[in-house]
Parts: C-alpha cells; structure tokens; sequence
C-alpha cells in the first residue's frame, strides 16, 4: 500500500472520534423516513465543519443532501443513510428488550453507522485529494428513506447518479463480506377508499361501505397470487379500518399495498394489475378511491470489478480485533436470538465449497463473532428484499460490503440491532468499512483502466435501460 493512501486510512482512526460521535448522535436521535430533520442537519453542519461543498435539499427532497471536494474527474459517490425504524425502541448494551421509548424508534438497521462510516471514507479520500493534489471529485450523499420512501429512487428519477463515474456503499450486517448478486424491486401504492356512512341497522341500504372496498380488493388480491410468477411478491397492509364501530358504514378506509417482482419492468406490471383489482372493488361496492404512490425501488445490477477492488481491500486492512469485551457482549445478545447453524454469507447460500469453510470459521455457528472475512464470490444470487441501492446501480457502476457490527445470527430490524448501535464492536467495524470504500475509491481515482473496466461492465449489464419506479409526479411521502 502506498504511503499516500496509509496516510487517508489512517486518518479514520485519527479522526474516529468525529464520526463515532455522528453514529452516536444518530441512534440518541432516531427519526423515521423522510423526517430525518435532525440527521440531516448534523451532516450538513458536519460536513461543512471537514471542508466539503454542501448542497442541501437535493433533488426537491427536504432531508437530502451531499458534500463534495476535489476538482475533475473521476467522480466517485459514497453513499450514506441514516433513518430508523419505528418500534424498535431498546437501550444501548443490554441484552433483554428495554425500550428507552415505548413504541418509539430505533436503529435496528444500523443506519446510525451507515451514514457514519460512509461520512468516515469520503473524509479520508478528501484527505488523500488534497495530500496528494490529485484529480478527483468525492461526494458523500445524504439518501434518506431508504426503510420506507425510497430517496435514492427519486434522485434517480432525477437523473442524479448519472454523473458519477462509480458508487460505492456498506451496510451494517454480522459478517464481513462483499455482497454480489441481485434482488426484488418494488413498489408500494396506498389505496384509500371513500364510501357513504349509515346506520348498520337501520339504513344499511343507504351505506356504501370502504372498508368492504378494501377487504374486496384484498381477496381480488388473493386470487391474483395464483396467476403471477414465482420470483413476484404482495404484501398489504390495512392503515385504516374506518372506526371501532361495527354499528356504523365505514366511509373511510385504506389499505397499503407493496408489489414485488425480481425486474422492476414486472413490479410495473404487476401493480397495474392490482390498480385493476381496486378498481373492481370500487365498482363493486359503489365506493371510489384515492391512489397514492409511495416508492418504488429497482433491483440491484452486480459490478464485479467493483466488488473486486472492495475485496481487495477488506483483506489487505484485515478484519477489527474484537476486545474480550466486545465477544462478551456479542455472545450474550446472541443467546436472545433461536440459533441458526446455517452457514452465513451470500457465498455460503450459493457455493457448497464456501459453505463448509464458513461452518468450520464459525464454529458450526456457535462462534459469537464472524470476525473473519467471508471468501469472495461473484454471482446472481438472489435476495427477496428490496433496496434503492438498486436505483443507482442502473446508472453508474454500483458496489456495496457488509461488516460485521453485530453478533452472528441476529437479524436486521431487530432490537438487538439497536442494542449494538454504540457499541465497541460495531464502532470497529463502521471504521473496517470506512477504510475499505475510502481505499477503494482511492484504487478507482489512481487507476484509470480499473475504473474503465467497471464502466465496461456496467454498459453490458446495463444494456437494456433503467425502469424507473417513480411515478411522473410523484413526490416522496413520509408514511
């Protein structure tokens, strides 16, 4: 490694008392999707404090942001999120449910170290542009609603990520990995129908029920299952049942409906389909209904050559050195959790081979750390989830890694997440992640033929164009 480039990594750990202070600030002040007021705000004044160039309310969006440095090509973006989940309330280092607010927020993604740690590698490459004089632009993006609105969608929409030459990200996770292959997209449409009340016993007749609109179009639903392929999901939610009285016509009442298909071209097609179902249970029950967007997020296109520059430098940095402490910990919090002998990682799901050398690393899965980095692998493996992530892998070259910043086997959205938000370990591994993106951004800006490789690859993947989930019109909602 050159000594300009231990010289930015270094500088992580010089300053880890900033961005630590940032996560911890964070997960103190958890706000839901698109009302990360707070988390915006301490970004931006955060940024402006390190020397960046601060654009605020990006693309229309009251909570978005970005900080840029550097002068010219190439344009890299790291991007960071910070919103949190609701109910998930739990004071920090405990391992029994105790929530600090009842069914108040919480950190149960890691979102308070995402932001964090990306905040943390667009610092060092800044650092790296101005020791070293370099061409190269960093811009650190502040993508909000990332649980539930979808922001990096809609700055997609806008073009936005059009003008990166690559992205690079992280999440929060139990291992230590680069993550490969594709998943779901999405969309999600809130259906809020409106009838005429009456008096259940005495003029039924003159009633026009919502609330049998919504459970209409929730059978409709149900029946469309059986004709929809099998990569394609629908949940629903109903957010308004119209009142508590049975004696009453409900005249109001909404349901929430979110559309899965692996190509967001089928997700698109898919949703039409259900649009057709409301309105069939609008005519059936002489009820009208109001269509909402919400979001819509697309699936994610794989960058080898991205992932292998990540992996590079996940191995060359080497995992964190876990405190007798941190294991401590970790080995409590996860005797709260059913155990999994699965072996973990996206390579373990998809390659015999991995899997055996996962299951002895972790011990057949009794290890309370997977303080190890999982062996590399490149594929189409497929996650059922959605991320807008997805959204700016279709216009620039795309890479995300995990580290490990929670216990093995604990699952996201969990309250065992939020326990670990301040803790040793998970503050080792957002610094783990903030050295590899930084060292990888630094290899894209020092080597002008890897970037072109990633560019190459990206137009293959690419070829057949962006679908875009977002709506003409339609503007991000806070639920």
């Amino acid at each position: 490694m050159k000594a300009e480039k231990k010289a930015a990594l270094a500088y992580i750990d010089q300053e880890a008392a900033v961005f630590e202070d940032v996560a911890d600030r964070i997960w103190d002040n958890p706000e839901l999707s698109l009302k990360e007021y707070k988390s915006a705000a301490l970004y931006i004044e955060t940024l402006k404090k390190l020397g960046f160039t601060v654009t605020e309310k990006l693309c229309g969006i009251d909570t978005a942001f970005c900080g840029s440095f550097g002068q010219g090509g190439p344009v890299i973006g790291i991007l960071g999120e910070f919103d949190a989940l609701s109910g998930l309330s739990q004071a920090s280092g405990e391992i029994e449910p105790n929530a600090l607010v009842s069914g108040g927020a919480g950190h149960g993604c890691g979102h308070n170290l995402l932001g964090a740690g990306s905040l943390a590698a667009a610092a060092a490459v800044k650092h790296y542009l101005e020791e070293t004089g370099k061409s190269g632009t960093v811009i650190f993006y502040g993508c909000p609603g990332e649980e539930g609105g979808s922001g990096k969608a809609y700055m997609a929409r806008e073009g936005l990520w059009k003008q990166l030459d690559a992205a690079i990200s992280w999440h929060p996770s139990d291992v230590n990995q680069v993550e490969t292959g594709t998943n779901n997209s999405c969309i999600q449409v809130l259906y809020k129908f409106s009838g005429v009340a009456a008096h259940a016993a005495g003029d039924p007749y003159n009633g026009r029920s919502a609330l049998d609109a919504v459970e209409l179009m929730n059978i409709g639903v149900q029946f469309l299952r059986e004709h929809m392929t099998d990569d394609c999901r629908i949940h629903y939610a109903i957010t308004d049942a119209g009142g508590v009285s049975p004696n009453v016509v409900q005249a109001k009442a909404s349901v929430l409906y979110m559309v899965r298909a692996n190509k967001v071209a089928d997700s698109v097609a898919l949703q039409k389909r259900v649009d057709d179902i409301a309105q069939g249970a609008a005519l059936m029950t002489g009820t009208s209904f109001e269509r909402v967007f919400i979001d819509g997020t697309a699936e994610l296109l794989p960058n080898y050559t991205l992932e292998d520059v990540l992996y590079r430098n996940m191995s060359e940095i080497g995992v964190p050195a876990y405190s007798d402490e941190d294991r401590a910990f970790a080995a409590r919090l996860k005797e709260s959790f059913p155990q999994d002998k699965t072996p973990p990682g996206m390579g373990a799901r998809a390659d015999a081979e991995i899997a055996a050398k996962v299951s002895a690393l972790t011990e057949n899965g009794t290890r309370p750390i997977n303080d190890f980095l999982m062996p590399l692998y490149h594929g189409t493996i497929f996650s059922p989830g959605s991320t807008d992530v997805g959204d700016v892998s279709w216009l620039t070259p795309t890479a995300q890694i995990n580290t490990a910043t929670w216990p093995s086997g604990i699952p996201g959205h969990s309250w065992q997440v939020v326990a670990c938000g301040k803790s040793g370990m998970a503050r080792k591994a957002m610094r783990y992640a903030a050295k590899a993106m930084a060292g990888a951004v630094i290899d894209l800006l020092e080597d002008e033929a890897l970037l072109e490789k990633a560019k190459a690859e990206f137009n293959v993947k690419a070829a057949s164009g962006y679908v875009c989930p977002i709506e003409e019109g339609a503007v991000p909602i806070a639920l």
